[in-house]
């Protein structure tokens, strides 16, 4: 897997609300993720892990609070910093094929030679023999294969990850952990959301617990991955 463009990037949170209506989702959160980290996002269904990522993706604004994405190098401001995310939702189109998807998404990130690039992440994620099928056609695996391929089109050095082993079979699953191992060692900053220990999990160089849209433990803290992961859905 190709190593990230460019420095790694972090992320920092400042009493971050997010509501909706009367309900809040996050409430006043702080929290930093520096570059360079791999950090499992635990805690139960509604405790805010879903909206922090999308948060961080920038595809939902902050009800209040600051977001920026420092790297190792400078400070930038919030729309500074690539990333790479995957969502819950695969979020590619049914009626394209595979490689249709993923050349439409590297054009629009104006990826230079889109072909080349776009090939060798099909061949990464085991796809090359299916990439001129519809995606419509395609389990729910081979889906979330071809939306991390998506996330992974411009090296993103900061990859933001709800749940990435939805629909993945026990290769899926090693295949991602394989890759998320390569992605961290070379310098990527990963930050995603998980239920329980895997051998995902065990690439996290750090846990955060989320509780009623706060930060309840922290390995940073003293709180063990273990227990984080644990009591992620108590």
């Amino acid at each position: 897997m190709t190593p990230p463009a460019g420095p790694s990037s972090g992320i920092r949170f400042e009493n971050i609300d997010k509501r909706y209506g009367g309900l809040y989702a996050l409430r006043r959160l702080t929290m930093e993720v520096t570059p360079g980290e791999c950090v499992v996002l635990a805690g139960p269904n509604g405790s805010g892990k879903t909206t922090l990522l999308r948060i961080a993706a920038r595809l939902v604004r902050p009800s209040s609070g600051i977001v920026t994405f420092p790297s190792a190098h400078k400070s930038p401001a919030a729309g500074d910093a690539p990333t790479g995310f995957v969502a819950h939702a695969t979020m590619v189109y049914d009626e394209l094929t595979a490689e249709e998807n993923l050349t439409l998404f590297a054009r629009l990130l104006e990826i230079p030679d889109p072909q080349t690039r776009v090939g060798k992440l099909l061949l990464e994620v085991g796809l090359v023999d299916r990439r001129s099928s519809l995606v419509r056609t395609f389990s729910r695996g081979m889906r979330q294969r071809v939306a991390i391929a998506r996330a992974l089109l411009h090296e993103p050095p900061l990859l933001l990850l709800d749940e990435p082993a939805t629909g993945l079979d026990p290769q899926g699953t090693a295949w991602l952990a394989e890759t998320l191992r390569r992605l961290r060692d070379a310098g990527c900053t990963i930050l995603m959301s998980l239920h329980g220990e895997s051998n995902i999990s065990s690439l996290a160089t750090r846990g955060i617990r989320l509780e009623a849209g706060r930060v309840a433990a922290d390995t940073r803290t003293g709180a063990t991955l273990q227990s984080i992961l644990t009591f992620a859905d108590a």
